[in-house]
């Protein structure tokens, strides 16, 4: 049996529509530390997704492959909030990112389980 590769799974992040109230959905990239998830925002507070968990940081979210969003682990209700680039948690978050992916260029957002 092959081993997926461990970039082969995403975390699918769902947020509130901030105008909207509805359910939307996002497929990234992610790192966990310390049973905590983290995801890095490109376009940092410009992204839809980053507005919408601003206003409502009650947020859930899986880890899974593109066939089986839930495969890795199921639906987690969690916290979401925006880690500060001055902050060493940041530059850690950062440090795995590039390990993993070879880049982390952007807002670290943290999501912790409820």
């Amino acid at each position: 049996m092959l081993e997926r590769s461990v970039t082969s799974f995403f975390l699918y992040l769902t947020t509130i529509g901030r105008t909207s109230g509805k359910e939307r959905q996002i497929e990234i990239w992610f790192v966990e530390r310390e049973r905590r998830h983290y995801v890095v925002s490109e376009s940092r507070e410009a992204a839809g997704w980053v507005k919408n968990l601003t206003k409502q940081p009650r947020v859930a979210f899986s880890v899974g492959t593109r066939s089986d969003p839930t495969s890795a682990l199921g639906r987690t209700p969690a916290r979401a909030r925006l880690v500060p680039d001055a902050d060493e948690l940041a530059h850690a978050v950062k440090a795995l990112m590039d390990a993993k992916y070879g880049w982390s260029d952007g807002l670290v957002v943290e999501l912790s389980p409820l």
